[in-house]
């Protein structure tokens, strides 16, 4: 007891993060075991430690700010995984699909509300309310199976944008809908003008300003330094948005958005990951302490039937505006599973409506019961999504609705919302003098590759001339999916850092097991440790120079190239079969008879002498110093035809093979006087 006041008294938070984390635990270890989603488990948190559970947490307070830091992180993410190019390219998605879906969905739920007795007012408030979906579950579903960028994510990312938009003037709308006498078109006509100066802030800050500061930023090598710039970046936009009365959720999505324009949003996206992980979870337990148990079970038919009606409601009207834009049948299916829940926003405009008058305790439990049970039952509905759409269009329909189903329609190209793969690619980790060489090989030989590098000069440089480059470190997984990795052939450490390398190894080998993994190290003794991290080859450079030089050295002693190879190959089993505990391949002695002749290329710098000037035929060069020419270059051409009336002259560069004592006598008979 007297620790739990010294620690409240210390960190007044404390307390509550430790039972929600600790139970947090406990639930998410159980739900693992059960192959169940872990959004569901921090519902189930909530749940357990809120009012209406077992009163653990009583500061719901802090857990709400602290669930909004989580939102921000989220959006800031997915703004990082955007950009405006693509954000441009869903434009008609978003103001069309996106209206459709909120309009739509509202007159439904407004004329159902109206039908059973609501007053039109409520009715309307009703309908804002159920046209808003989960932007935080959603997206961080989508995430975590890497479906933001098909053709549905972007379609649903779409919506959901319109939807975080759409929120604003819903929360000016509903004083009014209460009675109150506010002058509301006027706020919308101000709203405007701001969000227009924000987007100009965010297209201006994207191509000039923050690309150049993160630039300065990561020059200096400090990650801590450029977490923090991430943070303030992020912070400070939505701080700014929230001063001009939008959300911070849609400031936090133009940061993102800002970022994702410079070559460092990838590296900065894997930095962000685990503090929105942990802030997130916030969210999701937030929404579990509101959750009623008690109220659900008690009235348990009526909430069941306003959820299947809310799932039927949603799901079409869904459909429906997702068919407005060209979309087919299948995909709208998919957009129509994956958001008809009723999302985080919902819920503060509902607790708005409470705190106005607008609602009554009674129906925002009904509201919040089935809120909560459409988050709970999304990820399962997600899952199968695309088992569901299928399943839509194989119902037995008449033939003729069922070819209208199935046939795609051609009025709007949403093609450019699916970027090409790279697949069966090659992927170079560190753009030095081997990264550089190993670039060029795959141009010429047409290889496809992408390279990950940590100098930002380099990354700049070098993406100017149109290489596939980005900044980041390949141990970051986020860093690693941009460049696909699962989808890669092989891939090639070329850095010098060892400790670096066995993270990098590491981390691919978390994301995939097909991928070749070649490593250069610096030294022979770093190759066990590579090889069991998972490289498939290790390349030590102070081995493979020494091969070099004496591969070099037996060539000029004129060694048969069949024999050089064997002797290397040996080489290299000696030295390496022994870290790979397999046998050795190679000969065990490799026998070397060195010939006594050698091959030289030898200037012919006078114009009289006894070899200069004569045929061949006739100064017996074979004969009387035992050297053969085999092909001399005059006025810059080579040539292989020799014969007996061939003259040798000053200037020529001639091509000569025979014993070394043969060789220096004929240099010094062609070679400059003394």
């Amino acid at each position: 007891m007297i620790t739990t006041l010294l620690a409240s008294a210390e960190i007044p938070m404390l307390p509550e993060i430790v039972i929600i984390f600790g139970l947090a635990t406990l639930v998410i270890m159980l739900f693992t075991r059960l192959k169940i989603p872990t959004i569901i488990g921090f519902l189930l948190t909530g749940t357990i430690a809120g009012p209406y559970g077992l009163s653990l947490v009583n500061a719901s307070a802090t857990v709400d700010v602290l669930s909004e830091i989580g939102i921000i992180l989220l959006l800031f993410v997915i703004g990082m995984e955007f950009s405006l190019k693509s954000l441009m390219s869903i434009k008609k998605a978003v103001f069309i699909g996106g209206s459709l879906q909120v309009a739509l969905t509202i007159l439904t739920a407004t004329i159902t509300a109206y039908f059973f007795g609501f007053d039109w007012n409520v009715a309307v408030f009703f309908g804002f309310l159920l046209a808003l979906s989960s932007t935080a579950i959603v997206l961080k579903l989508l995430q975590e199976t890497g479906q933001v960028n098909n053709l549905s994510g972007k379609t649903i990312l779409a919506i959901l944008i319109f939807q975080d938009i759409i929120i604003v003037p819903m929360m000016l709308f509903t004083p009014m809908l209460a009675g109150e006498s506010d002058n509301v078109l006027l706020s919308l006509f101000f709203m405007a003008i701001k969000g227009g100066l924000v987007i100009l802030f965010t297209i201006l800050s994207a191509k000039y300003l923050i690309p150049q500061l993160l630039f300065w930023v990561a020059k200096t090598r400090n990650e801590e330094l450029f977490l923090l710039s991430i943070i303030v970046i992020c912070f400070s936009v939505a701080f700014l948005t929230s001063l001009m009365g939008l959300s911070l959720g849609l400031g936090a999505f133009l940061a993102g958005l800002i970022i994702s324009e410079s070559e460092y949003s990838h590296h900065a996206t894997g930095k962000i990951l685990p503090f929105r992980e942990i802030f997130l979870s916030f969210f999701f337990v937030s929404v579990g302490m509101l959750f009623d148990v008690t109220f659900l079970f008690s009235h348990i038919e009526i909430i069941l039937g306003i959820l299947l009606l809310v799932l039927v409601f949603k799901f079409t009207m869904t459909v429906i505006a997702v068919r407005s834009i060209g979309i087919d049948f299948k995909e709208a299916f998919i957009v129509g599973f994956s958001i008809f829940q009723i999302g985080e926003f919902s819920l503060l405009l509902a607790q708005e409506g409470v705190e106005i008058g607008l609602i009554d305790q009674t129906h925002y439990q009904y509201f919040l019961a089935v809120s909560i049970l459409t988050m709970a039952i999304t990820p399962f509905v997600l899952k199968n999504r695309e088992k569901l759409a299928f399943k839509m269009l194989d119902a037995p329909l008449p033939q003729r609705l069922k070819t209208h189903l199935t046939t795609p329609t051609g009025n709007i190209s949403m093609a450019n919302m699916e970027g090409e793969e790279m697949s069966d690619h090659l992927v170079i980790i560190g753009y030095g003098l081997n990264g550089r060489n190993l670039s060029k090989a795959a141009k010429r030989a047409k290889i496809p590759y992408a390279i990950i590098e940590m100098n930002p000069e380099t990354v700049r440089t070098e993406g100017e001339k149109g290489e596939p480059i980005i900044y980041g470190d390949a141990s970051n997984e986020m860093v690693l999916k941009h460049v696909n990795i699962h989808l890669s052939r092989v891939v090639v450490i070329a850095i010098s850092n060892s400790d670096a390398t066995k993270s990098i190894i590491t981390a691919i080998r978390l994301l995939t097991q097909n991928a070749s993994i070649i490593v250069r190290t610096r030294y022979v003794n770093e190759i066990a440790a590579n090889l069991s991290m998972g490289a498939n080859e290790v390349i030590p450079e102070e081995f493979e120079t020494s091969i070099e030089i004496f591969t070099r050295v037996l060539n000029k002693y004129l060694i048969a190239k069949d024999d050089i190879e064997d002797f290397t190959e040996e080489v290299r089993s000696h030295n390496y079969e022994m870290f790979r505990a397999t046998q050795n391949r190679g000969r065990d002695r490799l026998n070397i008879d060195l010939p006594e002749i050698n091959f030289v290329s030898l200037k012919v710098d006078r114009d009289s002498g006894s070899y200069i000037n004569k045929p061949l035929k006739k100064v017996n060069l074979r004969e009387t110093l035992g050297v053969n020419l085999v092909a001399l270059k005059r006025e810059g051409q080579t040539t292989s035809h020799i014969d007996g009336d061939t003259k040798l002259k000053f200037g020529d560069i001639v091509y000569v093979v025979g014993k070394p004592d043969g060789l220096s006598e004929f240099e010094k008979a062609i070679g400059e006087k003394d």
